[in-house]
């Protein structure tokens, strides 16, 4: 049985680990309040523009990718230590440099740093978290995302009337939480299913006991032969098709939504929609706000009601405010108020749904053995997929008229179709001890 000390520490420790998400999506919104002042001072065209917002997705991507290696050989703990220092690192680089390819540089190293975040965090916190709560504790990684997307809109509309450097204190500003990051990590212990399958039991056994998290234990335990035996495994062989599947799909169509666009480019969609300059740095607020409060109420009802109820009810609100959105940017768009209305609609049911949920269900649907590699692929489908979102963005819009109609329509369509794989496919995992997924998936 759980008792209350072992939740507690169970949640503080998973808190800490999931600050890198506040990082992540500090570093994934700030650069949409400076982008058009870097287009500017760079004299960039729409193309270079879009790679220059899609460097950091760049390095984001092989972050990701990469990130599941050093995980598994020296564990996730030291690996969030790393990241911790690549955020830093950005943070200073990009707010000084006045070269451009510098800028590229420590933008790219910034998405190193979200891209291996995004895998590391929720994994470490799906296996130190008891299955009672592990959605709403690996849920906190996302909450922290939107925490950060909110502060960085927030800070880039207070800086916004600072002078022709106020870019670089949006961009440097990520020096605090940064650093707060790294001397907290300090304090957390190792994942205790790393621990265990690198022969570490009874450092395992202590952090199981000091989580409170006995089911866990005694499953690990009944494994722990076959998973010696077997030693390390391959992610791309028969038996892992399933996860492989879900969690590739539901990475795609994460970004097929079209939210990377909305965060990146929020202030030149709202001036496409006829807004001022200051309002169109205001309104973005609204949007980080929504995003932050349907957030908290999915982490309120995501281990009562499920992970596939929540993708199904927020599928449903994606295709109504994205197709609305996409029917307002038909026509003449000066003084359409009604933009604001629709993306927040969008946002809240994005955030209710896939925003709450993917980083949960990609780190509860792999076993022990090969967890890092699958968090590697889930988190490396959505970097590609929001790298190609984030860079074509700027040159659909700009090269027709029409070009945000299109845009949103491709939205709203691939949104029906999330909805239709989710119903028919996707499993439920809530309330399920990672090794009883692993049997209910049929891994063996």
């Amino acid at each position: 049985m759980e008792n209350r000390a072992g939740t507690n520490f169970a949640v503080r420790v998973s808190l800490i680990a999931a600050l890198g998400g506040f990082l992540f999506g500090f570093e994934t919104a700030v650069i949409s309040g400076a982008e058009k002042t870097i287009q500017s001072l760079w004299s960039l065209s729409s193309g270079w523009q879009g790679f220059t917002v899609a460097s950091s997705l760049i390095g984001t991507v092989i972050g990701s990718l990469i990130a599941g290696v050093p995980a598994q050989k020296l564990g996730r703990k030291k690996v969030l230590l790393f990241i911790a220092l690549l955020y830093l690192v950005s943070a200073i680089g990009c707010s000084l440099t006045s070269i451009w390819s510098l800028f590229i540089l420590f933008r790219f190293v910034g998405g190193l740093a979200v891209g291996a975040s995004s895998v590391v965090g929720p994994m470490y916190i799906s296996e130190i978290a008891p299955a009672s709560i592990r959605g709403r504790l690996a849920g906190s990684f996302q909450l922290n995302i939107v925490a950060g997307i909110f502060v960085a809109y927030l800070t880039n509309f207070l800086f916004v009337d600072m002078g022709e450097d106020s870019w670089r204190w949006m961009l440097g500003v990520m020096v605090v939480p940064s650093l707060l990051f790294a001397i907290l990590l300090r304090s957390i212990p190792e994942s205790p299913r790393w621990l265990w399958i690198n022969g570490r039991e009874e450092e395992a056994k202590g952090i199981f006991q000091k989580t409170g998290d006995e089911l866990a234990l005694e499953e690990i335990q009944r494994e722990s032969t076959t998973e010696h035996a077997t030693g390390a495994e391959k992610l791309f062989t028969r038996k892992f098709r399933k996860p492989i599947l879900f969690a590739v799909l539901l990475a795609m169509f994460n970004q097929l939504a079209g939210i990377n666009a909305i965060l990146y480019y929020a202030p030149r969609i709202f001036e496409m929609a006829g807004f001022s300059q200051a309002e169109s740095y205001l309104q973005p607020v609204y949007i980080g706000a929504a995003n932050l409060f349907f957030t908290l109420l999915a982490m309120t009802v995501i281990d009562r009601f499920g992970r596939k109820k929540l993708l199904i009810i927020g599928s449903l609100g994606m295709i109504l405010f994205l197709g609305l959105t996409a029917n307002a940017f038909r026509g003449d768009l000066a003084g359409n108020q009604y933009v604001l209305i629709y993306l927040i609609g969008f946002i809240a049911f994005f955030a209710f749904s896939q925003g709450a949920v993917i980083w949960v269900f990609i780190a509860e649907i792999f076993p022990n053995s090969v967890r890092s590699q699958g968090g590697s692929l889930g988190s490396f489908t959505h970097w590609i997929m929001a790298a190609i979102i984030s860079w074509t963005f700027p040159i659909i819009v700009e090269s027709s008229p029409q070009g945000g109609y299109y845009s949103f329509l491709f939205y709203t369509i691939m949104m029906v179709i999330h909805l239709i794989f989710v119903w028919r496919f996707l499993p439920e995992t809530k309330g399920k001890s990672l090794e009883k997924i692993q049997q209910e998936l049929g891994i063996q």
